[in-house]
């Protein structure tokens, strides 16, 4: 059985940091993409980082570069993504999912239940 929980939301001020995990299991994430979605209100679930299995390349959205990175942790099992530099904007239900590497939610197969992350102006 695979699952992934996610953890690590909260409420931080403009400007702050956090730093969400994903712990995986029933699956390894050196054999598995891992990526880390968001979605906001109405909005459209949205990429937001992604690391491959085969080389740990990693790929942001042009909206958090710079400001969040993607960390795998093999010897865990983890996924964390380090949220700098926070922004009212990046406000949202914050998911990590396993599947292939690209930017389509429809493309991952296993979802963690979220992470509610809100930033305060």
């Amino acid at each position: 059985q695979v699952q992934l929980v996610e953890s690590g939301g909260g409420l931080v001020q403009a400007g702050g940091a956090l730093r969400l995990s994903c712990a995986v299991s029933g699956r390894d994430v050196t054999r598995n993409s891992v990526a880390w979605f968001r979605q906001n209100s109405g909005k459209e679930r949205e990429f937001v980082a992604g690391v491959g299995w085969t080389n740990g390349a990693t790929y942001y959205s042009d909206s958090v570069k710079g400001r969040f990175t993607i960390v795998r942790d093999d010897a865990k099992n983890t996924v964390d993504l380090q949220m700098s530099a926070l922004k009212v904007e990046d406000t949202a239900v914050y998911r990590c999912a396993l599947g292939s590497r690209t930017i389509n939610p429809e493309d991952y197969a296993y979802w963690g239940q979220g992470t509610q992350v809100t930033v305060s102006s």
